[in-house]
């Protein structure tokens, strides 16, 4: 039985989100041509959700449950 959770932190999930958004970004970018501002743009932001990933410790979130038998 697991005694640990996966949900994360919502801190956590505000930089998933920045990530997510920046891919979409840059893929709107890509199949609009492709233009590279836009894909830059995404890059970008994607980059600065990885930032604010770092600044809230979001590996910290891993839950390691125990072994099972």
């Amino acid at each position: 039985m697991s005694t640990g959770h996966h949900a994360g932190r919502p801190k956590s999930w505000v930089a998933v989100t920045i990530i997510f958004i920046g891919f979409t970004i840059g893929g709107v970018g890509m199949v609009m041509g492709p233009d590279w501002i836009v894909f830059g743009i995404g890059a970008a932001v994607t980059v600065l959700g990885g930032i604010v990933a770092l600044a809230v410790d979001i590996m910290s979130d891993v839950v390691v449950d125990e072994p099972q038998q």
